[in-house]
């Protein structure tokens, strides 16, 4: 025999310690769940009917930067008025945040 009875046996594992050495990998899963995939998750699900219900009137912020008032919503694309006679196109998904009414005004007496 090449290998003797007291070498085989050593090499065998135990059977209760495979359970226990996974408990670690599912803590860390669980922590990087409940730490980082549901806010974010919950972040795109508020961002997402935000912009569902953008309308007529409301003031946003843009991923660029650009504060202006929503002139007309159609379809995915929204134009924007960012002064008196200026109005751009840009994609609903560039809408960053919806600013309390009365914001662009108290920017513009500044």
């Amino acid at each position: 025999m090449l290998i003797s009875e007291a070498f085989a046996q050593a090499a065998a594992a135990p059977t209760g310690a495979d359970f226990m050495s996974l408990l670690p990998l599912i803590g860390i899963f669980a922590v990087f769940y409940l730490l980082l995939i549901r806010p974010q998750a919950k972040r795109a699900k508020e961002q997402k009917l935000m912009i569902e219900a953008l309308q007529k009137g409301d003031e946003v912020a843009t991923t660029g930067g650009q504060l202006g008032r929503v002139s007309k919503v159609s379809g995915n694309y929204v134009i924007l008025q960012i002064a008196e006679n200026v109005q751009i196109v840009i994609q609903k998904t560039a809408i960053q945040t919806l600013l309390p009414k009365g914001t662009l005004n108290s920017i513009e007496k500044e």
